[in-house]
């Protein structure tokens, strides 16, 4: 769920996971600390109750990826060096669309700077002992004027992307009742959200371990890479190596990102730009 290291919502210390979020019950901050028998959960403000009854599920407890067991190979290897990697549920449809539409079409170091300085800018602090900052009300975001969000590095193309989405956010949220295609549909009907955000989003909110992110450059080529070692791939060609792995192929997309490998790079990266400068 963090945004990088400077993510204000977030703080991640040996043995602990501080989160602030919005509930629909309130505001929350919940710290997740591991213990010798699992995992103790804390939580303070209003959201509390909320965000203890689903701790199982924000921890990605089901998943289901304990009956995942994927033939021997680079997956399985993969798997085998990151066995506590889960898909969480949290049910927080917006609150994770936000920084999501913030990645669209930008280097991650500028999305992520995007996301800290809208934070900070437009959200509060958060309930408990943490110094953390709480994601931003969707309901402000709705009635921010572009030219706000302007110094915080973002364009108007994304600005009137987020300003709609958090004026439908009752709607959107509502998403997370359902299952599977008609929860990604709801997201890609809204003007902005395409198929790559909706994985995105799905992974974190709905808990769909078979989200893909059909649309990302890299991850196409990582996949056709890793899986058959294909220095470039387009997407047509990462589903059909993938799909051997449904219903956790969005599962194998994470472990793929998070063992190391990585497609050979030809030409020089993308730019990282300073939006608000221009």
């Amino acid at each position: 769920m963090r945004r990088g290291t400077g993510d204000p919502t977030t703080t991640i210390a040996t043995g602990e996971v501080w989160r602030a979020s919005r509930t629909p019950e309130g505001p929350v901050t919940a710290r997740f600390a591991r213990e010798r028998a699992g995992v103790r959960v804390t939580a303070w403000g209003d959201g509390s109750s909320w965000l203890i009854d689903r701790a199982p599920e924000w921890l990605g407890l089901g998943d289901g990826a304990e009956a995942f067991e994927p033939p021997a190979g680079v997956v399985r290897d993969a798997r085998r060096s990151a066995p506590g990697l889960r898909i969480p549920r949290t049910g927080l449809v917006v609150e994770h669309l936000v920084p999501s539409i913030l990645e669209q079409k930008v280097t991650g170091r500028e999305a992520r700077r995007a996301y800290r300085r809208m934070t900070l800018a437009f959200g509060e602090p958060a309930p408990g002992p943490a110094p953390l900052v709480l994601p931003p009300e969707p309901a402000r975001l709705a009635r921010v004027a572009y030219y706000r969000m302007h110094p915080c590095g973002i364009e108007k193309r994304r600005a009137d992307v987020i300003r709609s989405v958090c004026a439908r956010a009752p709607w959107i949220d509502d998403a997370a009742s359902l299952a599977g295609e008609p929860a990604r549909a709801r997201l890609r009907s809204m003007p902005g959200i395409g198929a790559w955000t909706a994985a995105e989003v799905a992974r974190l909110a709905f808990g769909d371990a078979d989200a893909v992110s059909v649309g990302d450059f890299h991850v196409r080529h990582l996949v056709s890479w890793a899986l058959a070692g294909e220095a470039r791939g387009d997407d047509a060609r990462m589903l059909e190596l993938l799909e051997p792995y449904r219903p956790f192929r969005g599962l194998v997309q994470l472990l793929l990102e998070r063992s190391g490998a990585r497609a050979p790079a030809f030409g020089p990266r993308m730019d990282v730009r300073a939006i608000e400068r221009i």
